[in-house]
Order: structure tokens, then C-alpha cells, then sequence
């Protein structure tokens, strides 16, 4: 698999002390002092970041990027520092916060060459967390300020596949889902309509079962209601009878 490209460290130029000549040796002192003072932080800053890009070759990483923080410390506006912070960082696996140095590097300077170098390299972070489309919209944006720079439209196609991958395997995902979807409703169905048919079929066999022997039917209750009804007004019937019977008189001698 190819890997992905990241762009060389800044590592900028040396500054030069500038003398300064005038009549005024009062007023000449006290720009002096202040060119001093001025040089002083500037070598300070930039021995900082020289030696942060010494510890840099040598795969110290985490060391680098302290000599690029204390670097910033003393002045937020270099490019440099803020470009090789980025690259500390993307070397640590941290690629948010190389992203957000490179951004900051982008607003000091004006060479379209070191522009393009920053979103190359935004676009390399983002490749790194799987933002695919981010680290497109990057390279493009590094090949509008470099049309010809080859590294970073191998990357951008680079980018481009990835992301094309990532879309094909979420749209295989999302269709497994589905799948697994249709196949659970199916299984419920078949469990509730097997249920319904249990239902059903427990209730046609009470229905047709017949009553236990201990248990008289309604229309057997009835028919011996009314055979007893019957044998009482036999009974009765014969009752009078025997009451209204002529009774044999004595004769009168």
C-alpha cells in the first residue's frame, strides 16, 4: 500500500545583526540597546528552534517540540516555529493538533511555496485521522498555490481512493444492516404468526372438546329440570285423585 508523503521540516534562515549609525551618540545608545535586546530574543528564538529541528533528526520528537514551544513563547508570529511545531506533532500521532500549528503557519508568511507546503501537510494529518475529505479540499488548496509540486497530487489521488473505499464500505454496511433488518422481521413474523396459530388451535379444541363427566350441559340440565317438573305433577295429580274417591257407607241397621 502506498504511504502516505510528508513534506521536508522548515527550518528557515540565520538572521544577521544590522548596525546602526548615527550622529546622536544619546539617542544612538538607546537604539542600540534596543537592537540588542531585539537580537538577543532573536537568536534566543532562533537557537530555540534550531536546536528543535536538530532534535527533530534525530526521531526526538517530543524534545522538538518543546524547543518549538518555547520558541512561540517568545513570539507567536513565525512561521517557522509554527510550521515545525505542526510536524512534531504529526510525527507524535497528534494530527489535531498538527493540523491547528499548520493553520497558524499560514498566517505568516506571503511565499506561496511555504503555503503550499502547510496544506500539504494539513491534508497528510488529516489522511492520518481518516478525513478524507478534509485532506482533499487540503492538497487542493496546496496545488492551487503549486500546480506542479508531484507529491501532492500522488496524495490527493491517494486521498481520493481512500475516501471512495470508505464511502463503498459504509454503503456495504449500512446495506448488511438492512439485511439483518429484513431478516429479524421475517423471524418475528414467523414466531408471531406460529403463535397466533397456537392460539387458535388451543381454542378450537376447547370448543370441541366435550364437557368433563362431573359437568351437566345446559340443555341437559334443562331436559332433567323438566322430567322432574313432570314426576311432580304425576304425583300430585295421583294425590287428588285418591282424596276425591267416593267413601263406602255403614249400612243403617
Amino acid at each position: 500500500m502506498a504511504t502516505v508523503l510528508h513534506k521536508n521540516i522548515f527550518t528557515g534562515s540565520r538572521e544577521k545583526i544590522m548596525r546602526i549609525r548615527s550622529v546622536n551618540f544619546s539617542s544612538a545608545f538607546l537604539v542600540f540597546l534596543f537592537l540588542l535586546s531585539a537580537s538577543v530574543m532573536a537568536q534566543s528564538q532562533r537557537s530555540l528552534i534550531n536546536d528543535g529541528v536538530d532534535l527533530y533528526k534525530d526521531g526526538k520528537y517530543t524534545e522538538s517540540s518543546l524547543n518549538f514551544k518555547k520558541a512561540l513563547d517568545k513570539n507567536q508570529e513565525q512561521f517557522e516555529g509554527n510550521f515545525n511545531l505542526g510536524d512534531s506533532f504529526y510525527k507524535l500521532g497528534k494530527y489535531d493538533q498538527a493540523v491547528s500549528s499548520y493553520k497558524n503557519s499560514l498566517g505568516y508568511t506571503d511565499d506561496p511555496l511555504n503555503k503550499s507546503k502547510a496544506f500539504h501537510n494539513i491534508g497528510n494529518s488529516y489522511v492520518k485521522s481518516q478525513k478524507y475529505q478534509d485532506g482533499i479540499e487540503a492538497y487542493k488548496n496546496a496545488l492551487k498555490l503549486n500546480p506542479k509540486d508531484v507529491d501532492t497530487k500522488y496524495n490527493l489521488s491517494y486521498a481520493l481512493d481512500k475516501l471512495q473505499q470508505q464511502k463503498n464500505q459504509q454503503n456495504q454496511k449500512n446495506n448488511q444492516n438492512k439485511d439483518q433488518n429484513k431478516d429479524q422481521n421475517k423471524d418475528q413474523n414467523k414466531q408471531d404468526n406460529k403463535q397466533n396459530q397456537q392460539n387458535n388451535d388451543n381454542k378450537q379444541n376447547q370448543q370441541q372438546q366435550p364437557p368433563p363427566k362431573n359437568q351437566v350441559s345446559k340443555n341437559e340440565a334443562e331436559r332433567i329440570l323438566a322430567a322432574q317438573r313432570n314426576k311432580e305433577d304425576e304425583a300430585q295429580k295421583k294425590m287428588r285423585q285418591k282424596k276425591g274417591s267416593n267413601v263406602k257407607k255403614e249400612k243403617d241397621w
